[in-house]
Order: structure tokens, then sequence, then C-alpha cells
């Protein structure tokens, strides 16, 4: 039998009458309905309550009129509040008609079945029949899986969103602005609009303004380190750090990658990739994710994810990585491959409504929510063509910000020949913003023309900015040497740091993506001189592993 069945609720106190009901609905229906029964109203209460939280649908309630804790009619009354569109039948005594007919009206009783209904054949499935019929006409199936009830433009709701879609983890949003379905699970479970955001699970339990941790551990991401020591730890699950451990399992090595938000990192939510080899219709940064996590995975790499580094040490010829809760993994080798975070926009007012209409990134878990409205990108780069793509499905209007004069210098042509193609996209040149203004979200721009200084307010219902990057290195005490900018200097680059004779004590030279401590390696995005590509991020992730394999023979 599925799972996935609506159910029919039978309620009567009197065991004998309720055995009897159930043998026979579950002779008729049990290949379409799941059937629960009780004898006592709170207890069926309890599982109303137990199975709205998970997201399961009751298609009928059948109630005996009369009942020690609360006449059937009050029963089916509150029945309503947990499932609204659910067909309601009352079992009545010939005495208790009366009440039956006035129920019609008090709480849209659908029928009154008078006891004894035998034979079933001619009393009971006719009627239910065409109950069932009705409902089954105008239900649509539930979503089954995490609800996410808060604010649209709550920072704290925004995060969770991202990270759940980040984590390629399915979920329903419900605004409690405007969702009848979040109002009924707010009141249902005795909750107010202070405890969110709130995210149920499939259990029927929930969390009320949860950390990302506490998500992570209730979805079972985050699992604890199964090896005393690893061959190699790959920090960063961007497409170099997945293409590492793709390459590292699959040669053997004891592999272990950390991810400190979701995978795929900044590739991981660009709406398309259409460069990337292989795909000649291009394929989005999650399906890619998607893709890489599954293959990674199944050749025998360890994943864990949300958990940040804060530290590495050398001791004994062993690498020691320091988690932010604690944990110590040891290694013998490590593969920085953290990537880079979106650069902050300081202008005023601007950080004021960070995940409240003001985005870094693609921010594809809010796209939807910008139907209709009006949507502002800042920047020309290949990632703010892709997302003005995107949201232009959406939006009534994507006005693209840039600096320059045209896209032409820092945006690939076949961006932006489709651009060009798409109405409801503007290039708005030689602009920048001088202000966000609104109240509890994002509501106006001030743009100023950067030539004539001339300003202009404008309404601005989300704003996505796209204005570089900086790696994620600050967190690297070890004697790794970066650039200016905090870039990992690898390889030959080395050689022209000051400092690299004083920390370098090997006879050889570093190997190409070898940083100043011997046997850790950097790729990706994060290092300095990187190509800034998917594919060459891919490329560097792969050849890492190739040099593990060298420095382990060094050190045997």
């Amino acid at each position: 039998m599925s799972q996935n069945l609506p159910y029919i609720l039978c309620i009567d106190d009197d065991p004998q009458v309720l055995r009897a009901l159930v043998r026979d609905l579950k002779s008729q229906y049990r290949e379409q309905y799941r059937i629960i029964s009780t004898t006592v109203i709170s207890e069926a209460l309890e599982s109303l309550l137990e199975l709205k939280n998970k997201g399961e649908t009751v298609a009928m309630f059948i109630s005996d009129q009369r009942m020690p804790e609360m006449e059937g009619v009050d029963f089916l009354e509150r029945a309503m509040e947990y499932y609204p569109d659910a067909r309601r039948v009352l079992l009545t005594a010939y005495s208790d008609t009366d009440a039956a007919i006035k129920a019609i009206n008090s709480v849209q009783l659908d029928y009154y079945l008078v006891k004894p209904w035998s034979p079933p054949e001619e009393r009971l499935y006719p009627v239910l029949d065409d109950l069932l019929g009705n409902w089954q006409s105008v239900y649509k199936p539930d979503f089954r899986g995490i609800k996410v009830v808060g604010y649209q433009f709550s920072p704290k709701s925004h995060s969770v969103k991202d990270f759940l879609a980040g984590n390629l983890i399915p979920y329903q949003w419900l605004d409690v602005q405007n969702s009848d379905e979040a109002s009924r699970l707010l009141s249902l479970n005795n909750l107010t609009i202070k405890d969110v955001p709130l995210v149920f699970f499939e259990d029927g339990s929930f969390l009320s303004n949860p950390s990302i941790m506490e998500i992570a551990s209730k979805v079972g991401l985050n699992p604890q380190v199964k090896l005393d020591v690893y061959d190699v730890v790959i920090i960063g699950a961007g497409p170099a750090g997945l293409a590492a451990g793709v390459y590292g399992a699959s040669e053997g090595l004891k592999t272990l990658l950390i991810e400190r938000r979701a995978p795929g990192g900044q590739a991981g939510t660009s709406s398309r990739i259409e460069n990337y080899l292989g795909f000649p219709s291009g394929l989005s940064g999650a399906e890619l994710t998607r893709r890489a996590i599954a293959q990674a995975t199944r050749l025998g790499t360890e994943l864990i994810t949300p958990q940040s580094v804060k530290d590495i040490k050398q001791k004994d010829g062993y690498k020691k990585i320091i988690l932010e809760d604690g944990t110590e993994i040891n290694t013998r080798a490590v593969i920085i491959t953290t990537g880079v975070d979106y650069r902050q926009l300081e202008t005023k007012g601007v950080p004021d409504f960070t995940g409240a209409g003001v985005y870094y990134g693609a921010a594809m878990t809010e796209a939807a929510a910008c139907t209709g409205m009006e949507v502002y990108i800042v920047g020309g780069g290949n990632s703010a063509g892709q997302a003005a793509m995107y949201l232009s499905k959406f939006a009534k209007s994507v006005y693209i910000i840039i600096r320059r004069e045209d896209l032409s210098s820092t945006m690939s042509a076949y961006l932006i020949e489709q651009i060009s193609g798409v109405p409801n996209i503007t290039i708005c040149p030689k602009t920048e913003i001088a202000e966000a203004k609104g109240h509890d979200k994002l509501e106006e721009l001030v743009l100023c023309n950067i030539d004539t200084k001339e300003q202009q307010q404008v309404r601005a219902d989300a704003l996505y900015i796209f204005i570089g990057a900086k790696p994620y290195t600050d967190w690297i005490a070890l004697d790794i040497i970066k650039d200016d900018k905090g870039f990992i200097k690898t390889g030959g680059d080395l050689h022209s740091c000051d400092a690299f004779k004083r920390i370098w004590k090997q006879e050889r030279d570093p190997y190409l993506l070898e940083t100043s401590c011997p046997g850790i390696f950097a790729a990706g995005d994060v290092r300095a001189s990187a190509m800034n590509r998917v594919a060459a991020a891919v490329g560097e992730g792969s050849m890492a592993i190739s040099f593990v394999h060298k420095y382990l023979a060094e050190v045997k």
C-alpha cells in the first residue's frame, strides 16, 4: 500500500460499532485510503495535529453524535480547523436526526447516517462513494516534505531557505502574511508570529527560529567523522572541492570533504551554466552540484556540511584540522578549495536590507517571490547576466546597473546577445546606487549618474548584488602565503615572496598547486592566478589529487 494515501478517520465510543465500521470501510476502500479509528475524541484531535504537521491528508471524518467528551457535531467543527475540505459524516441513532439536520448548516455537514447501516452495499458505500468522489474532484495533494513558515522579507527566513536550497533539500515556503496554511499551522500548534521562522519536518516535529546547525542535524547532514586518519581532507565543496573528492575517492584515498554552508559554491547558485563542456543546452549550478555530490559519495568520499574549519595545525608529520565545534581531524594532506565570498556593497542603506530585499549572488530561492516586481542587479559579469536572464522570467522589469558604458568588457558575448533579446531587461550604464530606502524591507533605490551626478529615486522590490568577490581565507593562521588580496599563492609563484625561503624547508620546489606548507594544496577560485571558470576549478581539483599522491609517496 502506498504511504501517501489520504486518511478516513472514524470515531465512536462503542468499540463494537467502531470495529464494524472499520471492517466495512477497509473492505471497500483499503486500496485508496488509510483507515484510522479511535474511541476517544481527545486522541482523535491529537492525531489530527500530528497528521497536519506531517503534511498528511484527511479525506473524510465519520463521527458518532453521542460521545462522552463532546458531541460529534462539536468534534466535526473542531476537525474543520485542521482539514476544512474533508468530508464530514455524522453517525446518528434515529432519535438524533434533528441534531443531524441542524448540523448540516452549523458545521456544513455533508451527510448523516442512521445506525445501523446494514447492508453497507446499499446504505453505506453509495453514500461514501459519492462524497469521496466529490472530494477527489477538488483535492490537490499537499506538499510532502519540509515546510518553512516565515516572513518573505525576513533575513532569518531567507537564511533557512537559502541553506535548504543550497543543500538540495526540497521544501515548501509558506509566507505568514498571505498563506492560510501558514496561519493554520501557527494556530493549531499554539504558536505566534514571534516564533517564526518555523521549520516543520516530515515526522511532524518542528523547530522554532532554529539555527542552521539544528536544521542540519535534524535532516541528517553533518554526520560524525568516521576515521581516525584521512589521506586527504578537502576544505570547501565548490566545483574544485567536489572534483577533488571524486578523484581522491576513486583513486583509493581515504577522502573527507568539509563544507561550511552548502555544496556547489558560487557555481551552485547559478541559474544556468552554458559553457561547461558536455552540456550543449547548459545546466543549472544545482544540477551540476547534485550530480557531483552523488558521484563523490558513491565512490566513497565522506561529506560533512555545514561545518566550518577554524584552523589547520601541523604535528608529527600530520595535519590537524580544527572545526568550529572543536572537533579535531587528522589527515596526511589537505586541499583548500574554499572559493570566494561576494563582496559587500556598503552604500548607505544597503546593509540594512540584506536578506530583506537585498541579496548577494543569484539567490534563486527568492526568484519566485519577485513575480511582477521591479528588480535591480548590480554588476556586469557573467553571474549578473545569468541572474538577469533567470529573474526576467518572474519579474515585471529587470535593470542591470553598471558603471561602464556597456557590458562588452565584462560579460561573455553569448550572454550579452541573450540579454539584448529579452524585452523586460534594461541596461543602466554609467550608473551607481547612492542609497537604499525602505521600512522593514527594500522599497526604493536612489540611482546616480556617474558623469552628470544627477540622481533619481526608483521603486525597487529586490536588489541582487554581483560586485566581485574576495577569497575566503581569513580563517587561515598557518604559514600559508597569500597575496595582498588574500588569495593563496602556490607553486612557482611562491619564489617571488620574501617569506618563502624562511618557510619552505624542502629540497624540492613546491608542486604546481602546493602552498608554502608542504602537503597543503589550493585549487579553484581561492588560489592566486586562478582562471575563475567552473571548468578550470574542476580541472585544478582533479589535478590537486595527483599532487597529493606525489606528496604522500614522499612521506611514507
